[in-house]
């Protein structure tokens, strides 16, 4: 029954069906063949999946993110930024890297921050000479950091779903968005100098620094706002996530004034819309975990696990090879949420801290986002850099590869990741 709950899964995608409608769908063919099970306990699945008061910070963070983007306030984040590496060789590939930190810890997605940082840069690296294809590809790659960093949104899943603490979780995957980040920037300096890439013209002064200082200060205030909230458990998720939408809308308001209610309108239609998506995702897999809990999936796979006789590190290669191509054939919200909670427990028994096998695991699925056939970042950019989908394949693997062995690295050495929360937490 299990096989055909997932054959038929992976059948609705491949008509193009959207993720959630074809998990519903296969769900309830499921349900209906067995024939022991009412509607009614799959309607209460679906409801049980979004009861949760900590989902309520999702639409909060995309709300801030969409207002940050549509206000103006990313542009003045990019132009901080450019003033500091601008002057060296492709320098605007490195603020593409430190605006994607910056937003980071505000948003927390990477569809959402692959659409507001492209946006701004795309525009301007094409003006200064950049290839698309590396633009494209710099502003994808940088963006599967926000993930990464807190208030991260699949760090939430993570920690909704099997009760492992947030903070600590958030705090693990610092060191690794660093890495990706430092790895990254190391690529781009080697294929700019190679390329050639411009610098900036711009005259380095004290009195510019002071004016662009002034405009941005407050804006590079609002991740440091919320990383400090969360980290130190002064207000709790929800919290932080609804201070930060008046802190935004008291800078697009009232000292930026860059945005008008129609602007807000928008905004809120946007966050509307992708909060929606995620929301009925969480809800078809609770019905999905209900039905792995009744398959016994999970016993049957530690059975199997057991039977192998893994090690610890053969179990991590399994977990990363396994989310790896999950990753590249589904969107990575299903995968985690079904599919986390069953390997969780086998990974707690082999010893590995669960801290560092929830990061991990997000760091597998979010580099998927790079990868086809689903690439959902490198769709993005196919869009707003209008390139063809295989062009941009070809451009992006360097950037790929770089954050593979960031990956294999917080993998198998376990304190790049649980360093910091033993430091705070202990």
């Amino acid at each position: 029954m299990i096989t055909i709950l997932f054959v038929s899964l992976f059948l609705l995608i491949g008509l193009g069906f959207s993720i959630w409608s074809a998990m519903g769908i296969s769900g309830a063919f499921y349900i209906l063949l067995r024939g022991d099970v009412s509607l009614r306990v799959m309607a209460s699945q679906m409801v049980g999946g979004i009861d949760s008061t900590t989902l309520i910070a999702i639409p909060f963070f995309i709300f801030v993110g969409n207002l940050m983007n549509r206000s103006g306030i990313t542009r003045k984040i990019a132009d901080f930024a450019d003033f500091f590496v601008g002057r060296f060789r492709g320098g605007l590939a490195y603020v593409s890297i430190i605006v994607s930190v910056i937003m980071a810890g505000v948003s927390g997605s990477a569809v959402a921050d692959a659409s507001s940082v492209s946006a701004v840069l795309h525009p301007v690296m094409r003006k200064r000479g950049y290839d698309d294809t590396f633009s494209a590809a710099i502003n994808a790659s940088s963006a599967v950091i926000g993930p990464i960093f807190p208030p991260s949104i699949p760090i939430i899943f993570i920690g909704v779903i099997s009760g492992i603490s947030i903070g600590r979780l958030f705090l693990g995957g610092v060191l690794p968005g660093l890495l990706m980040g430092a790895f990254l920037w190391g690529v781009s300096a080697y294929i700019s100098g190679r390329r050639r890439y411009p610098k900036s013209n711009e005259r380095v002064s004290l009195k510019r620094f002071a004016d662009v200082f002034k405009d941005t200060f407050l804006a590079i205030l609002a991740p440091v706002f919320v990383l400090c909230g969360v980290i130190f458990g002064f207000v709790t998720l929800v919290e932080v996530a609804a201070l930060a939408i008046l802190y935004i809308l008291f800078l697009a308001l009232v000292v930026y004034r860059s945005i008008s209610i129609a602007d807000l309108f928008e905004v809120f239609k946007q966050t509307a819309v992708f909060s929606s998506s995620i929301m009925i995702i969480f809800a078809v897999v609770g019905l999905y975990q209900y039905i792995v809990a009744s398959e016994q999936m999970g016993a049957q796979l530690l059975t199997f696990v057991e039977s192998l006789n893994m090690s610890k590190n053969v179990f991590l290669v399994f977990s990363t090879i396994f989310f790896l191509l999950m990753g590249c054939v589904l969107d990575a919200v299903p995968v985690m949420l079904i599919f986390f909670p069953v390997l969780l427990p086998i990974a707690v028994q082999l010893g590995i801290d669960p801290t560092h096998y929830g990061v991990i695991v997000v760091l597998n699925l979010m580099i998927g986002l790079l990868t086809p056939p689903i690439g959902a970042l490198l769709f993005i950019q196919t869009k707003i850099a209008d390139l063809p989908f295989r062009v941009l394949i070809g451009a992006i693997w360097p950037f790929t590869l770089a954050l593979i062995v960031v990956l294999l690295l917080a993998t198998f050495a376990p304190p790049i990741v649980l360093w910091l929360p033993k430091l705070v937490f202990g």
